[in-house]
């Protein structure tokens, strides 16, 4: 199968493949490596050879549709979270009770607690599928614009949790994004403002295949988390989320 999919791209590998059989249905689900690109593509053309090739050797199948919202692509679905889909990344930050005061004008257990009462409960009440957070997909359509990727991709990106509690006397604060879809080549990198911001980035640095794409997820993850700390820690404070929209939406000119 390898051999197959070399053939499409000297980029593109196999990792495993993931099976759901609805009556006479069979629904797979590829996973491939597919180096610094994001591979929209290069998985399509890929699992479209994998196909031909299984129906060579079973010939009683049928070949129905290279997809079959199992991937699952632009969708929200529980089987991102789970299985993940791009990169799986975790962002994460400890902050003094000091600097929480001083900087958040907040403390530890004001956002432990409004993270419990919000991102936690609300969602569950909301029906939310593997995700609570406040904001990722606001955060992340800035950052896959900036660095030209396809924006529809927030639709999966923006499910993610949110954890914070507090250790000692300081804050820990997470935000774990199971599906962030990001490349560094490939469609839409090739604009002078896109190779900018990646070089700004250090994304465009020559290291070993896959590493720059990492990184960009990682950053990615990054920006998220401190738009969450930024949002969580406003509403920590009844009013400030709105005099804030008001005093930078609403002045005079």
């Amino acid at each position: 199968m390898q051999t197959i999919i070399a053939e499409t791209s000297r980029y593109t590998r196999l990792l495993d493949m993931h099976i759901q059989v609805v009556g006479t249905l069979i629904y797979l689900r590829f996973e491939f490596s597919t180096g610094d690109a994001s591979g929209h593509n290069m998985t399509t053309l890929a699992a479209d050879r994998l196909l031909d090739w299984i129906l060579i050797r079973f010939p009683h199948l049928k070949y129905v549709s290279i997809s079959g919202n199992f991937c699952t692509d632009k969708k929200v679905s529980a089987v991102n979270g789970i299985l993940g889909r791009g990169k799986y990344v975790v962002a994460e930050v400890t902050i003094s009770a000091d600097i929480c005061r001083r900087i958040l004008k907040t403390t530890p257990e004001k956002v432990v607690q409004l993270n419990i009462k919000k991102n936690l409960l609300g969602n569950i009440l909301a029906g939310g599928i593997r995700t609570a957070n406040a904001h990722f997909a606001n955060i992340l359509l800035g950052f896959y614009l900036a660095t030209g990727q396809d924006a529809a991709n927030i639709i999966e990106g923006s499910q993610g949790i949110v954890y914070a509690e507090v250790k000692k006397d300081a804050l820990y604060f997470s935000v774990t994004l199971p599906n962030v879809i990001v490349g560094t080549v490939g469609n839409g990198k090739t604009s002078g403002f896109v190779q900018e911001n990646l070089r700004a980035l250090g994304c465009l640095e020559p290291r070993e295949i896959g590493m720059n794409a990492r990184r960009l997820a990682i950053i990615a993850a990054c920006a998220v988390l401190c738009g969450e700390l930024s949002l969580i820690a406003a509403q920590t404070n009844p009013g400030e989320l709105i005099r804030s929209h008001l005093k930078l939406e609403r002045r005079n000119t």
